[in-house]
C-alpha cells in the first residue's frame, strides 16, 4: 500500500473492468435482440455476444466470467518475479542493453491501451492465446501481457526484502528459499493491486453508466495506459511519488527489519565485517561500529576529476558520509535535498558525500542511466557504480537509501537505514567534524528536516509508538488499549506524557476512557492535528483556557496562541474515539 504502486493503481482499476460479460435472460431473435445491440454495442472481445447468440428462450443464460483483475495480477506476479530474479542473467547472456526490459515494458503498455482504443488491435494481441484450449483464456489474453508489462515496469519501495532477492538476482545464486521468498514477496505486492482489480470489474458490472458507456470506457482506460508509459518513460511519476509522505515506512520498519526478519536475512553476509552488525540503525548517540569496509568492485565512477576513483583512506581527516542509493527509488530521490543541504553547509568544515548507486534493476546498471539520473535530481558528489553490490555487500546493506558516516580515523560511527531523522543525522555529522577539528566554526542547522529542534521552539513531536521521542511516563503498548499514569515528578522541558485509556499505535494515538496528556512545551503557540468526533479541553499551567470541538478527518488544530514564545505545561483532555497524530510548535 506503500505511495510506489501509487501510479499503476488507476490503470489496474480501469483494466479489471474493460471485459467480461453478464448474467441474464435470453431475448427471442428479431427485434428485441437487434434493440439490445443497437442499444448497448458490445465491445470486442468482451464475451457478450455468447448471450446474444443463445437460444430463443426465457432460460437464464449466464456468460463467462470476467476474469481480467486476475490475469492482470498474474501477468504482473510472473513477470515481476522472474526478471527480478533472472534479468540480469538473461539480459548477460543474450548480450541485451541493460535497460532492455525496462522498453519492453513500456512497449507493452502502450500496446495494450491501442489494443482498447483499437479493438482490431487487441485481436492481434490476444491471437498467441487463441490457441490455449481452456474457455474463454484468450479473451484474457491482453490482460495478461499487460499484467507482464506492469510487472517490468513496477518498482515497489525498496526494503531488506526486496534488497535480499535483488543481491541474490544480480549474482545468480538462487536457491529454492529465495524462489520462495521472491513469490511470495511477488504475490504479496500484488494483494492490494487485486483488490482495485476486482473493485474496477465490479464498479463495471453493478453501475448502469458503466455498462452503458462500455466502448468509453476502454478507450478511456487505453488511454490512461499510455499515459502512463509516458510518465514512466519521462520519469513524470516519479516526480509526483517524491511529493508525497512515505505514510508507511513504520510499518514497513515494524515488518521488514524487526529482529526475527534480520536473523532469516543475515544468511546472505558472511562474516566478514561483522562489527558494523553490533550497532543500532538510527541510534541516538555515536558509536564504534568497526573500520569502514573498502569501496571495491565498481564499475565506474563519475562526478569526479577524470571519473577516477575516490579511495576512503585518502580522505582520512575528513568527515565522510557514505550514501547507498538508486536513482529510481522513490525514497532515495525523497533523500537527496537533505544531502545537498548538508553538501552545501558543511563542505568547508570537512564533509565529505560519496554516493554508492547499488542497482535493485537491470536497467539501473546504465552509466547513462544514472548519470541522468543523478543530473535531474541534483547529485554533484562523487558517485561510484555498484552494479555487482560488492561494496553493498562489504557494509552489510539491506536498505535503499542507507547512509554511513565515517569519521576522521576511518571508524563508522553511525548509519541510518531508510527515510527520516535527518535532524538526528544533521547531529552526528556536526559532531564528528567537531572531534575531526574542535576549533571548526559550524555553520547554523540547516533546517530542512520539520522536526529539527530550532532555537527556542520545541520539535515537532508525532505520535506514534515507532517515531515518538521525549516520552516519560508507563511504557507504551504496542496498538493495544492500556492505562496510563502521568510521571510523579514535573515534566522537564519537551517532554510528554500520558494518562488514563490510550490506545498507542503507528501513525496516531486514540482516546480511551478519561484520556489526558500532558506536555511541556516552549513556543508562541502549540496545535495538534486532531481526528474523529469529540471535545477537547485545553488547559495551560493549570487553567482551562479553550475547548475545541473536533470532527472529521485529520485537521490542525490551534491549542495555544501567544505573542511571545513561553514555557508552559500543557495538558489535554480528550474525548473517548478521538485521534491525535503530531504536535507543531510555532
Amino acid at each position: 500500500m506503500s505511495p510506489c504502486i501509487l501510479p499503476v493503481l488507476p490503470v489496474v482499476f480501469l483494466a479489471g473492468g474493460t471485459g467480461g460479460g453478464e448474467t441474464g435472460r435470453a431475448r427471442p431473435e428479431g427485434a428485441a435482440e437487434r434493440r439490445r445491440t443497437e442499444d448497448h454495442p458490445t465491445p470486442a472481445g468482451d464475451g457478450a455476444s455468447a448471450v446474444l447468440t443463445a437460444a430463443a428462450s426465457e432460460a437464464p443464460v449466464r456468460t463467462p466470467r470476467n476474469r481480467r483483475p486476475y490475469a492482470v495480477v498474474a501477468g504482473l506476479v510472473v513477470s515481476f518475479a522472474f526478471f527480478t530474479l533472472l534479468g540480469v542473467t538473461v539480459i548477460s547472456a543474450l548480450g541485451l542493453p541493460q535497460d532492455i526490459l525496462r522498453y519492453i515494458g513500456l512497449g507493452l503498455l502502450v500496446l495494450i491501451g491501442l489494443g482498447l482504443i483499437f479493438p482490431p488491435v487487441e485481436r492481434v494481441l490476444e491471437k498467441p492465446f487463441a490457441r490455449i484450449p481452456q474457455r474463454q483464456v484468450n479473451k484474457e489474453g491482453s490482460a495478461f501481457a499487460l499484467g507482464l508489462g506492469l510487472g517490468l515496469l513496477y518498482v515497489p519501495c525498496a526494503g531488506p526484502v526486496l534488497a535480499a532477492i535483488t543481491v541474490a538476482g544480480a549474482r545468480g545464486e538462487i536457491s529454492a528459499d529465495i524462489v520462495v521468498l521472491t513469490l511470495s514477496f511477488a504475490l504479496g505486492t500484488a494483494i492490494p493491486l487485486l483488490v482495485f482489480a476486482l473493485a474496477g470489474r465490479r464498479v463495471a458490472e453493478r453501475v448502469a453508466a458503466f455498462r452503458r458507456r462500455a466502448r468509453a470506457l476502454r478507450v478511456i482506460a487505453g488511454s490512461l495506459m499510455i499515459v502512463l508509459a509516458l510518465g514512466l518513460a519521462f520519469d513524470v511519476t516519479a516526480a509526483i511519488q517524491r511529493s508525497l509522505p512515505d505514510y508507511t515506512s513504520g510499518v514497513q520498519k515494524k515488518i521488514e527489519d524487526n529482529e526475527t526478519a534480520r536473523q532469516q536475512l543475515s544468511g546472505l553476509y558472511d562474516d566478514s565485517n561483522k562489527e558494523l552488525s553490533r550497532c543500532q540503525d538510527g541510534a541516538d548517540e555515536l558509536r564504534s561500529c568497526g573500520q569502514a569496509p573498502p569501496i571495491e568492485g565498481i564499475n565506474s565512477w563519475f562526478n569526479t576529476p577524470g571519473d577516477q576513483p575516490v579511495n576512503l583512506k585518502s580522505l582520512r581527516g575528513k568527515v565522510t558520509l557514505i550514501d547507498f542509493w538508486t536513482y529510481s527509488c522513490i525514497n532515495c530521490q525523497r533523500a537527496v535535498p537533505h544531502l545537498q543541504d548538508w553538501e552545501r553547509a558543511y563542505k568547508d568544515a570537512g564533509l565529505r558525500i560519496i554516493g554508492v548507486h547499488s542497482p535493485e534493476f537491470a536497467f539501473e546498471k546504465k552509466r547513462s542511466n544514472v548519470i541522468s539520473g543523478a543530473k535531474k535530481l541534483g547529485v554533484t558528489w562523487p558517485v561510484a557504480l555498484d552494479n555487482d553490490l560488492t561494496t553493498w555487500d562489504n557494509y552489510r546493506n539491506r536498505f535503499w537509501p542507507a547512509k554511513y558516516l565515517i569519521d576522521a580515523q576511518g571508524t563508522v560511527r553511525y548509519f541510518k537505514f531508510g527515510e527520516g531523522q535527518y535532524d538526528q543525522t544533521e547531529t552526528m555529522i556536526r559532531e564528528l567534524l567537531r572531534q575531526a577539528d574542535p576549533t571548526v566554526v559550524l555553520p547554523k542547522p540547516t533546517g530542512r528536516a520539520m522536526d529539527d529542534l530550532t532555537a527556542g521552539r520545541t520539535p515537532e513531536t508525532y505520535l506514534s509508538n515507532l517515531r515518538i521521542r521525549g516520552y516519560l511516563g508507563t511504557p507504551l503498548k504496542d496498538s493495544k488499549p492500556a492505562v496510563y499514569r502521568f510521571p510523579k515528578e514535573p515534566l522537564p522541558l519537551n517532554k510528554l506524557s500520558l494518562d488514563g485509556t490510550w490506545t498507542a499505535g503507528y501513525e496516531r494515538f486514540t482516546a480511551g476512557p478519561e484520556a489526558r496528556l500532558a506536555f511541556s512545551y516552549r513556543a508562541k503557540n502549540a496545535n495538534l492535528v486532531l481526528a474523529g468526533t469529540g471535545k477537547v479541553t485545553v488547559i495551560v499551567d493549570g487553567k482551562v483556557t479553550k475547548t475545541i470541538n473536533v470532527s472529521g478527518s485529520p485537521t490542525l488544530h490551534r491549542l495555544t496562541d501567544d505573542d511571545e514564545p513561553r514555557t508552559a505545561r500543557l495538558e489535554l483532555r480528550l474525548d473517548e474515539g478521538l485521534e491525535a497524530y503530531a504536535f507543531t510548535f510555532g
